[in-house]
Formats: structure tokens, sequence, C-alpha cells
């Protein structure tokens, strides 16, 4: 099953420290991983951004706002104990704990809203109740950056062979291949050779080549045309290559480049404008947002 939100966690966690005993965050992700049935690989699966996985993130800010509802204490780094307000909110037996749940307690309103402010929780068009608002952040740059990477995309498409190929060297140059700028320029595009649209150096001295075709293809690139592309390797006596397209590449072309020796790379679009993205080119940084999260190690031994 999916893994459940944040929210759903935090009865089983509070469950979890009945018996009035320390717990650590490890237990309580053991304990809803094996409450909730939790795969290994649903286990594995990241944030967006990749920093942490899904279940320790969830896990951790069910476990953030049961301490600001002060149902659990912090015991040191990572521990907490169940509180007296935790003991009698389980006597009660509630079927779920949510943060609407939890907006009784004074402690979980100023987390909210601030020190001092009563004011009710944000609503679910705000802040959708299946994701948490680390999560809801990442999401959100998430769609972003997708957004982004379309609109990069459909512009190469757009553009003129010669801007596809700057673009091209552009990304090469970013990602640390073909030395300089000009020295990438006066290579790629110069060829015409066997099929090849030019070569680029692998490292800034130059001591390898790698041989690169960039094209604006319409349709899925099968193995044919990888073939193709093999085939005009070996007229150059080259054994590395880089394929590029706005388009995408059958499962056969993949399968093709996997089984022979020479080392070629396919790179689609979707992966392409990726690299734009990571290296800044043909995009603009409007903005940076750091996320920050309390040093428990600089409070140990404060109470």
């Amino acid at each position: 099953m999916p893994i459940p939100n944040y929210q759903t966690l935090m009865l089983p966690v509070l469950e979890l420290t009945a018996d009035g005993q320390v717990h650590t965050s490890t237990e309580a992700i053991e304990h809803v991983a094996h409450q909730f049935d939790v795969t290994p690989e649903e286990r594995a699966v990241l944030l967006p951004s990749g920093r942490s996985p899904v279940l320790y993130n969830r896990t951790h800010w069910a476990l953030t706002y049961l301490r600001h509802a002060e149902l659990l204490k912090s015991e040191g780094r990572g521990k907490f104990r169940i509180t007296e307000r935790g003991l009698g909110v389980l006597e009660q037996k509630p079927a779920v704990i949510d943060r609407r749940f939890l907006s009784q307690y004074p402690g979980m309103q100023e987390f909210v809203h601030g020190v001092g402010s009563a004011g009710p929780s944000p609503s679910p068009a705000i802040e959708p109740a299946a994701l948490n608002p680390e999560e809801l952040l990442e999401a959100t740059y998430a769609q972003l950056r997708q957004e982004v990477e379309s609109d990069l995309l459909e512009r190469l498409r757009r553009g003129s062979p010669l801007f596809f190929e700057k673009a091209v060297i552009d990304v090469l140059v970013g990602m640390g291949y073909g030395g300089s700028r000009l020295d990438a320029g006066q290579h790629l595009g110069k060829s015409g050779d066997e099929g090849l649209d030019g070569v680029i150096n692998e490292d800034r001295l130059g001591l390898d080549k790698i041989y690169v075709q960039a094209k604006r293809y319409a349709g899925t690139v099968g193995r044919p045309e990888v073939q193709a592309f093999s085939g005009s390797l070996d007229g150059a006596h080259a054994r590395k290559g880089v394929l590029i397209t706005t388009s995408s590449f059958s499962p056969e072309a993949r399968n093709f480049v996997a089984k022979i020796e020479k080392r070629i790379v396919l790179i689609d679009g979707s992966e392409l404008v990726r690299h734009m993205v990571d290296h800044e080119i043909g995009v603009q940084q409007k903005g940076t947002f750091r996320l920050y999260r309390v040093d428990d190690d600089f409070f140990e031994g404060a109470e």
C-alpha cells in the first residue's frame, strides 16, 4: 500500500509510546512500517529533492507535531517519551489524531501560526492534508521545475537546427566537457564526417575525444538510428559517443547500447532539459529558499 501521510502516522506513533518508556525515531519508523506493511521498495522512495526517504520524512513530521502539541516530549536527540497529556489522549481512544485534533492545544497553535497566535488552522486549499509542510514545498518545487523543463523542451523543438546545436554545446561545456565554449564550438558542428556532427574533448586537456550527434528527431529514435551512429564511430576509429535528441529513445535502442563494447550515451529530450536546469543553461534563478531544522545537539542538556 502507499506510504500513509504524516497525519495518519500520528496515532500509531503515539500508541508506540503508551508504555511510558523512551523511544527513538528509528523505532517509530520501524513501527509504522510494520503496521502499514510498507515494503522495502516503498521505504526506499525518496522525496523529489532526493534528500531523504518519504517514510522517514513523514514519521519525522508526525513526531514534530505531537511534540509541539505536548503529547510527546523530547528526551535527547532522536528520543522521545509520552506525556501525561498524551496518555490522556490515548485513554480517549480517538479514531484518528490529525492537525485538526491537535489544534485544541496552545503549543500546536503557536507552532503553526507563531507565538501569541490563536487563529484557525490553515485551510486544506493552502496545505493539502496528505502533505506535511516540507513535502508541500518539495512538491511545489517539483511541479515548477517540471513546468520549466517542459517549456525548455518545447522551445528547443521550435528553434532552428543551429540554435539546437548551440544549446547542446552550452550543456556539454556546462557539464565539464569540451574545454572552453570556444573550443567546443569550433569542433562541434564542423565535422560532417561519417554522419557525425562533431567531436569534443572528454576533459580539458583533450586526453580523449567524444563524438557527438545532435538531432531534433520528430518521433521516437529507434535501434536503426542508434546502430547507424555506432557504425559512424567505427568509421572514425572512435569508442565513445553521445547521441542527443529532443525526442525519446525506444527500449530496443537503449538495449542495443547496453550490449555493445563501445560506450555510447543516449540523451533524450527530458534528460537534456534536466541537465540544462541543473547547470543553469537557458534558465535564470528567481530565488533561493533555505530550509532549517532545529539542531538537537545544540540543545543537548538544556533541560
